[in-house]
Parts: structure tokens; C-alpha cells; sequence
């Protein structure tokens, strides 16, 4: 037992020290196209060095084995996180819209362009993957492996959230969010066992975001060309950080882990956390192994 813990301490080391010195060289690297891609980029790509080497080195496997396999139940999981997470940006921001509570203003400064509108939805799409990656991928894996959910699944939504704590306008019950939120997003690698669910729980609530004119974890991403505005208090609204910061999103983050609860998805094989393929639950979609 003990053997085991030593082991999995050195590959998790290894695994951040990786994902650093990946981020100091493509940091280095990117960052002349600019703070949003440079930072989008960099941490994307150390994610995937992190996560490729890591697998590599130590499973003999390749990247797809972190749960990156792309077959009929990872559409179908990517589709349900979408839905989820997409739903749940609308039922905070709808509510208030229809009792009055805040109102869609113009902005005629933002242009709204298809070109905005791609550049935005790929730089989300690509900050969603290199966290999810980085957050549920290897590192996360051989925990839960090691510890079991419990003990993995809370720690390292804590720290998803910590490493949030430099966004502008963070507040206490944004936090408190964000940390919902990273445990919500290791639940559902938990019920899939793959990364697309969360992927797309992720990417949908980011998505849906900026669609109605509000600040994503503190960040404005001018797309519409209509901004969210509020005349509730900040406690509904989350102020300057977005609705992260809300009460509402606090009910809103219960409802997703019924809704996940209770979604139609299918488990996939996992081999870096499951037992020996032969032995894995008949249940169980399983990809073929590399």
C-alpha cells in the first residue's frame, strides 16, 4: 500500500512539473499573439504535453487513453453536457429577464460579427479543453484510482476553483461557485468515464454565457453586442464577476448534479481507473485498447 502511494505521489509530481515546464516554454512561445490566445494556448497546450507524456511514459498508452476516444457514447455524453450545461447558464439568466429584474441593453460599441462570434466560441472551446484536461485528465485519474472518489473529487474541485481565485472581481460566493462547479465536473467524469461530459457541461454553461451580454468569471466577451443589464442586487446578479458570483447559480449547480443523476449515459471503459478490460462490467461501453 504504501509502494502504491510513493507511486502514485512520483507520477502526479511528475505530471505538474510537466504541465510547469510546459507552460514556462509555451508561454514563452505564444506569448506574442496577444494575453488572451498566449494565455488560452499556453495552458491548453502544457495540458496536452502533461497529459501525453504522462500516459505515455508511465501507462504505455497513447492520449486518447485519458478518455478522449470518440465513438457513439462520447457524442452522446457530449451532446448531454451541452444540453446541461447550456440549460443551466439560461435558467439563471432567463428568470430575471422575465420578471424585469434586469433587461438586455445595446451596446453600440461591440460589433457583433461572425468572425467575433468564432474567434470567442474557439478561444472557449479551447480554455474548456485544456482544463478539463488538465483538471480530470491523468493526474485526476490515477487519484481516483489510488483514493476513490471521495477523497479526490472534492480536493480537486477546491483547487480547480483556487486557481481561479486571480480572475477580476472574484467574490466569496463566486468562489463557493467555482468550487461547485469543479466537484459537479468530477462527478461527471465519474458517470461517464470519459472527458466529454464534462467537456460539454463546461463548455455549454461557458458558452451560453456571453450570449446574454454577462462577464464570464470576471471576464467580458463581447459577442452579441447587447450586455445583461441588472437592477437586482449584486447577490443575484454576481456584480462584476457574472453570474458565477450568484445565489442563483448556487441552486442552479444542484440541479445539474440531479440532472446528472439522472441523465441516460453510458459508462465508458476507462483503462487507466478500471479494472483489466476483460473483466470490466459487460454494461460498459468499451473503445478498442491502444
Amino acid at each position: 500500500m504504501r509502494k502504491d502511494r510513493v507511486r502514485v505521489a512520483a507520477h502526479l509530481a511528475v505530471y505538474v512539473v510537466l504541465f510547469l515546464a510546459g507552460g514556462l516554454a509555451f508561454g514563452w512561445l505564444l506569448g506574442s499573439l496577444g494575453y488572451l490566445i498566449g494565455m488560452v494556448g499556453t495552458s491548453l497546450a502544457a495540458a496536452v504535453l502533461a497529459n501525453w507524456l504522462s500516459v505515455r511514459i508511465f501507462e504505455n498508452r497513447n492520449l486518447l487513453d485519458v478518455g478522449l476516444w470518440w465513438n457513439r457514447v462520447s457524442a452522446r455524453n457530449l451532446g448531454i453536457g451541452l444540453a446541461g450545461g447550456g440549460g443551466a447558464a439560461a435558467l439563471v439568466l432567463a428568470p430575471p429577464l422575465a420578471i424585469r429584474a434586469a433587461h438586455l441593453a445595446a451596446t453600440p460599441s461591440d460589433q457583433a460579427t461572425f468572425g467575433s462570434f468564432a474567434f470567442v466560441a474557439l478561444v472557449l472551446a479551447a480554455g474548456v479543453f485544456g482544463e478539463e484536461l488538465l483538471f480530470r485528465g491523468y493526474g485526476f485519474q490515477i487519484l481516483l484510482a489510488a483514493n476513490g472518489p471521495y477523497a479526490t473529487i472534492a480536493p480537486v474541485g477546491v483547487l480547480f476553483a483556487l486557481l481561479h481565485g486571480n480572475n477580476p472581481n472574484i467574490t466569496w460566493l463566486g468562489l463557493g461557485n467555482t468550487t461547485g462547479f469543479g466537484i459537479l465536473l468530477g462527478y461527471a467524469w465519474l458517470r461517464s468515464r470519459d472527458l466529454w461530459l464534462p467537456i460539454g457541461l463546461h463548455f455549454g454553461w461557458n458558452f451560453t454565457l456571453p450570449l446574454f451580454g454577462v462577464n464570464l468569471s470576471g471576464l467580458r466577451m463581447r459577442v452579441t453586442g447587447y450586455e445583461m443589464a441588472w437592477t437586482a442586487p449584486p447577490v443575484w446578479s454576481g456584480g462584476a464577476y457574472g453570474p458565477e458570483g450568484s445565489i442563483l447559480t448556487s441552486g442552479v449547480v444542484l440541479l445539474l448534479f440531479l440532472y446528472l443523476w439522472k441523465a441516460p449515459l453510458k459508462r465508458q471503459y476507462s483503462p487507466i481507473t478500471d479494472p483489466p478490460l476483460e473483466s470490466a462490467p459487460c454494461e460498459v461501453s468499451r473503445p478498442l485498447p491502444s
